[in-house]
C-alpha cells in the first residue's frame, strides 16, 4: 500500500524528495491555461515536453523561463531514470504534453508509475482535456462514460473492438484523425448500427471549433459534403442492455443460417438480412457473411 501526502513535507530530518507534476496546458485557446498551471511551470526546476518547440512556444507567451527536457514515446527508456534521479535528488519536474492533460494516451502514464514505485508525490495540476469538453456538449448521457482512445487502425481489429463497445451501455469517447474518420465511421456502422446516435466534435476552443450531432449514418452523409478537417472526439451512445436482450430473446436459440433465413421470410433480401442477422450477433457483416457461404 502506497499513501500520498502531497503537500506533507517529510519529518526527522528526512531529504525532501522533488514532486511531479501533471500540468494541463491549453487545447486550442490559450486562455485556457489557468494561473496555477502557469505558477508551477515557473516555480519547478524542470519542465519534461513532449515536443519542446511546441512547449516552447507556450513558455514564451506566458514568459516562462525554466528548463525544458524532452519526454516522448521515443525516448522515454533513456530519459525516464534521469527524471526520477533528479526527482530523488529534490528537483521537481512538470511533465506537459502537446495540449491538454498529460498521461492521457501518451508516454507520461510511464513516468507517472515511475515516479509512484520512487516514492515521489504526484501532484495533478487540472486544465482543459479534450475527451471530456467533447462528452459535456455532445448532448448524450453523462452520468456513465468511458474513453477508449484511438481505436485501431486496420480493420478486423477495429471490427473486433466495436464488437467489445457494442455492449458498453455508457456513453463512450474516442479520438480519430481526419483521414481515418470516415473509414471509422464507415464500420461502426456496420458493427454498431447506422442509427447509432454520435457526436462529433472537433477544433474545441478554437475559432472553427463544431459539433455534428446525429446519427452515424447522417454524420458519414455530413462529411460526404463536408470533408473531415482537423483531430476529431467522437462521442457514442452508449447500447442498451435491456433493448439488447429483448432483442437476442428471439434468435439466441437460431443458427446463423436460421437467423438469416428469418430476416428474408419476412420479406428482408438476403443482402439486408446479412446485415441485420451481423447486427443483432455483435459481428461483422463480413464474417457473417463468410460464414454462410463457405464451401
Amino acid at each position: 500500500m502506497i499513501i500520498q501526502k502531497s503537500y506533507v513535507e517529510p519529518s526527522g530530518g528526512a531529504t525532501a524528495l522533488g514532486k511531479l507534476y501533471l500540468v494541463g496546458t491549453p487545447i486550442g485557446n490559450l486562455e485556457d491555461m489557468t494561473y496555477r498551471a502557469v505558477r508551477v511551470l515557473r516555480e519547478v526546476q524542470w519542465i519534461a515536453a513532449e515536443d519542446t518547440r511546441q512547449t516552447r512556444k507556450l513558455l514564451t507567451h506566458f514568459d516562462i523561463g525554466t528548463r525544458l527536457v524532452s519526454y516522448h514515446e521515443h525516448n522515454k527508456n533513456a530519459s525516464g531514470p534521469e527524471l526520477i534521479r533528479l526527482l530523488q535528488a529534490g528537483d521537481s519536474i512538470a511533465l506537459v504534453s502537446d495540449a491538454g492533460l498529460p498521461a492521457i494516451c501518451d508516454p507520461g502514464e510511464d513516468l507517472v508509475r515511475m515516479a509512484v514505485d520512487a516514492g515521489i508525490a504526484v501532484v495533478p495540476i487540472p486544465g482543459a482535456n479534450a475527451a471530456l469538453s467533447a462528452l459535456i456538449i455532445s448532448g448524450l448521457p453523462t452520468d456513465r462514460f468511458a474513453f477508449v482512445g484511438f481505436l485501431p487502425r486496420d480493420k478486423k481489429p477495429l471490427e473486433r473492438e466495436l464488437g467489445t463497445l457494442k455492449r458498453e451501455s455508457g456513453t463512450w469517447i474516442c479520438y480519430e484523425s481526419p483521414h481515418r474518420l470516415v473509414k471509422m465511421l464507415s464500420v461502426m456502422a456496420e458493427v454498431l448500427g447506422e442509427d447509432r446516435d454520435i457526436c462529433l466534435v472537433r477544433e474545441l476552443t478554437k475559432k472553427y471549433e463544431e459539433a455534428v450531432r446525429g446519427t452515424i449514418a447522417e454524420c458519414l452523409e455530413h462529411l460526404d459534403e463536408h470533408p473531415p478537417q482537423g483531430e476529431y472526439c467522437v462521442v457514442v451512445r452508449g447500447g442498451l442492455a435491456s433493448e439488447d436482450q429483448a432483442e437476442a430473446a428471439w434468435w439466441m436459440g437460431l443458427t446463423p443460417e436460421q437467423h438469416v433465413a428469418k430476416y428474408e421470410s419476412e420479406g428482408v433480401d438476403h443482402k439486408e438480412a446479412l446485415r441485420k442477422a451481423a447486427h443483432d450477433r455483435g459481428v461483422p457483416k463480413r464474417e457473417l457473411y463468410n460464414l454462410l457461404h463457405r464451401e
